[in-house]
């Protein structure tokens, strides 16, 4: 797992001189954030964690920034300094930082994190940072979440777990709330029945149903659920937890009449969300059911 190599460098202090963390998620970005600061005590933060975003408006030149890679900590523990959205930085900065990584600072951990995969023609640039991809693949999202929650103190059963992944769908930032809600229910060990009423609260329908509604080629019910969903789902959420349980659904599915209308239906799901990013609104997720609720039809 991605996300296993920086929890190992994470337990070690983040030992190397300067890092490059890569993932398109940017709630695994918030994460990383996050954990590199509680690597400093809160009282030396101000002096030994510092974040600068390469997208702000008032963003430091980034020369200033190795300025404060180079300057020596104020305590005796090594500084952090953390760079966002480094696959802005600009080409004649690139000379920099290669200057700056074949002499790095003893005292200082420089950060960088990159949204998206890391460009082929940065890697020679940057051969001298040690490189950790953070995205977690669909396969390994139940382990991350069990490992979320035994953090929290919370043991979370692989019932338990799948619940949350059938009706919430692969968002990690929605999963994390929800595991975050875990410890309200007093237990170590957290089983499916436990969750159902802290996840779900008095929402009745899901994305499970959703799609259950759909394959039935049942309209009214199909938009019934989705109105009670988009008022608790953003749109994009909503697409995420589609094309989670259609994956489900398409595993094991062999014949050529089931591949073309997977086919179809990851087409749809695909321009769904290319919609919704560029318009936002509902009207991508409605036209989506309408398609979906055809295709159905039509096997």
């Amino acid at each position: 797992m991605s996300y296993r190599a920086f929890l190992d460098e994470l337990k070690k202090g983040l030992p190397s001189a300067a890092y490059l963390f890569a993932s398109s998620d940017p709630f695994l970005h918030t994460e990383a954030v996050a954990a590199i600061k509680d690597l400093v005590p809160p009282e030396e933060r101000d002096f030994s964690f510092h974040s600068f975003d390469l997208l702000s408006p008032d963003a430091l030149a980034f020369e200033k920034i190795l300025d404060v890679v180079n300057t020596m900590p104020f305590f005796s523990g090594r500084k952090f300094v953390v760079v966002e959205n480094f696959q802005k930085l600009l080409k004649k900065d690139l000379k920099k930082l290669a200057q700056y990584l074949e002499k790095p600072s003893e005292s200082s951990v420089l950060i960088l994190l990159n949204a998206g995969a890391v460009k082929k023609d940065l890697k020679e640039d940057i051969r001298n940072l040690k490189s950790i991809p953070l995205d977690i693949s669909a396969r390994e999202i139940q382990a991350w979440m069990k490992g979320k929650a035994r953090v929290k103190g919370v043991a979370l059963t692989d019932s338990a777990a799948e619940y949350l992944l059938d009706t919430i769908g692969p968002d990690l930032g929605l999963l994390s709330s929800e595991i975050d809600k875990c410890r309200l229910i007093g237990k170590q060990t957290v089983e499916k029945e436990d969750i159902v009423e802290i996840s779900e609260g008095k929402r009745t329908y899901n994305a499970f149903a959703l799609v259950d509604a759909i394959r039935a080629r049942d309209t009214d019910l199909a938009f019934r659920i989705y109105r009670v969903l988009r008022d608790t789902e953003e749109p994009y959420s909503l697409i995420g937890a589609l094309n989670w349980q259609y994956a489900k659904s398409f595993a094991g599915k062999n014949t050529p009449e089931d591949k073309s209308y997977f086919l179809e239906v990851f087409s749809a799901l695909n321009r769904a969300d290319v919609d919704i990013k560029s318009s936002g609104g509902p009207y991508p997720v409605e036209f989506l059911l309408v398609k979906l609720l055809r295709l159905s039809r039509g096997r």
